[in-house]
C-alpha cells in the first residue's frame, strides 16, 4: 500500500462506467449493422462455451521461440516455466497466468478468454507484465478438435497476420503454437511454440501464490500506484442511478442496486470486478479487468458482458489527491465522445463514483452514473 493515507484507500472502479460503455457500444453497433434479409436463415453453430474447458490447471511449458519468424537463419530461444488457468466469472471466463524463464531473464504474463455465445467464438486478449498494455485480441473457434485464434499486428513495422494454434489435445498434455504471415494467411512461419504437460492433480485450481518478481528499477520519478486498488479486495453492496439518454437533455433517471465482488489476480498486478445488478434499468452483469501499467504508471480498466466476448475501449488514468480519474475516447450516437470516470470520498467501508461524457473536449461534463458502494462484511475475496 502507498503510504500517504489520501491515496490509500482506493475503491474498485465503478460498474457503471463498462455498464454504460456497454449500452452505448452495443446500441451503436446495433445501428449500423444491416438487417437480414427475410426468411434468411443463417447455418446452426455449435455452442462451444467449453472448449477451452481442457486447459484448465496448472501445466509445465517447454517453449521455443524464433526470434525473427521471417529469416531462414533466425536465432531462437528456449524457455521453460509453468502456465496457470482457472475458470472465472462463474466459468464464462478463463484466466491464464504464465511464468518462465530463459536466457534473457524472467518473463510473465497475463491472459483472459472470453467466449461470444452470438459470434460462437473465442477471444484472447494477452498483457505482458514489462509493457502493460493490451493489443489487439485473437479471435476464432474450434474446428476438429484444433482451436485457431486470428490477429491482425505489426512485425518490424509491417502489417502481419497472427495465427494462435491449440492442438494434439489429451487429458494431461496439449501444444501451443504461434504463427506469423504477411502474405495474408497463404504461407505461415513458425514463431513461438509450447508443449505443455499437466501437473499432476491441478484439473481445475487458483493461481499458485508465489512471490512476485520484482520489477525493473524505476527511475521515472512517478509516484508507484501497483497497489492503489488493494482496498478494493472483498465484496460491495452497489447502489447505481443511470440517466437515460446521455447528451440528450433528458432528465431521467433509473436505479439498480446489486454487488460488485473484485478479486485480486496476477499477483496483485491484476485484479477482476464482477458485478450483478436488477432495477428500473433491467438487469446488468459484466466482468471488469483492471491492469497496472508499470511503465507508465497507469491503471486500464476494461470490461466484458456475457453476451460480448471481447474486451471494449480501456479507459487510462491514475490516482492524484485521493481521486481517481480515468479517460478514454469512443464513438457514441455517430460521435466521438469523451468519457471520464472519477471515485473519491472513501473511507474504509464505503464509496461514491461517477461515470460523466462530454462532447466538446472535454470542456463541460454530464454526469450520466453515480455509484454507492458499501462493503458486505465477512466475505471472502479470493485470488491472487
Amino acid at each position: 500500500m502507498d503510504s500517504r493515507s489520501d491515496l490509500q484507500k482506493f475503491v474498485l472502479a465503478s460498474a457503471a462506467l463498462f455498464v454504460a460503455l456497454l449500452t452505448n457500444a452495443t446500441t451503436a453497433k446495433a445501428q449500423a449493422a444491416p438487417a437480414p434479409a427475410p426468411n434468411q436463415e443463417s447455418p446452426a453453430l455449435r455452442d462451444g462455451q467449453h472448449d477451452f474447458d481442457f486447459n484448465m490447471g496448472v501445466w509445465h511449458t517447454q517453449i521455443k521461440r524464433v526470434v525473427d519468424p521471417f529469416s531462414p537463419s533466425s536465432a531462437a530461444m528456449d524457455l521453460s516455466g509453468t502456465v496457470s488457468v482457472r475458470p472465472v466469472w462463474g466459468g464464462r471466463a478463463k484466466l491464464e497466468e504464465i511464468e518462465v524463464d530463459g536466457p534473457k531473464g524472467h518473463w510473465e504474463a497475463l491472459s483472459l478468454f472470453l467466449y461470444n455465445p452470438q459470434t460462437h467464438q473465442w477471444s484472447q486478449n494477452y498483457i505482458n507484465r514489462k509493457i502493460g498494455t493490451i493489443g489487439a485480441a485473437l479471435i476464432g473457434e474450434f474446428n476438429n478438435e484444433r482451436a485457431e485464434l486470428f490477429q491482425q499486428d505489426t512485425f518490424k513495422d509491417r502489417s502481419i497476420l497472427v495465427r494462435g494454434a491449440w492442438d494434439h489435445v489429451t487429458p494431461d498434455s496439449h501444444t501451443y503454437q504461434e504463427s506469423y504471415s504477411a502474405d495474408g494467411g497463404k504461407s505461415w512461419a513458425l514463431a513461438f511454440f509450447a508443449t505443455k504437460t499437466r501437473e499432476k492433480g491441478t484439473a481445475v485450481t487458483a493461481a499458485p501464490a508465489t512471490p512476485p518478481d520484482a520489477d525493473p528499477k524505476d527511475s521515472s520519478g512517478l509516484r508507484d500506484g501497483q497497489h492503489d486498488f488493494d482496498f478494493d479486495f472483498g465484496t460491495w453492496k452497489t447502489h447505481s442511478r443511470r440517466l437515460l439518454h446521455p447528451l440528450t437533455g433528458s432528465t431521467t433517471w433509473v436505479e439498480m442496486d446489486g454487488e460488485t465482488t473484485v478479486s485480486k489476480v496476477w499477483n496483485g498486478r491484476a485484479n477482476l470486478a464482477e458485478y450483478k445488478a436488477d432495477g428500473t434499468g433491467g438487469h446488468i452483469e459484466l466482468l471488469s479487468l483492471r491492469w497496472y501499467n508499470p511503465t507508465a504508471h497507469q491503471w486500464y480498466l476494461d470490461f466484458a458482458t456475457p453476451n460480448v466476448g471481447t474486451l471494449g475501449i480501456p479507459n487510462v488514468g491514475e490516482f492524484k489527491n485521493g481521486r481517481g480519474d480515468f479517460y478514454d475516447q469512443e464513438p457514441y450516437n455517430g460521435r466521438m465522445i469523451l468519457v471520464r470516470f472519477s471515485i473519491w470520498g472513501i473511507t474504509a467501508d464505503t464509496a461514491q463514483s461517477e461515470q460523466a461524457f462530454s462532447d466538446d473536449g472535454g470542456k463541460t461534463w454530464e454526469v450520466n452514473w453515480v455509484n454507492q458502494y458499501t462493503r458486505i462484511k465477512d466475505v471472502a475475496s479470493g485470488g491472487q
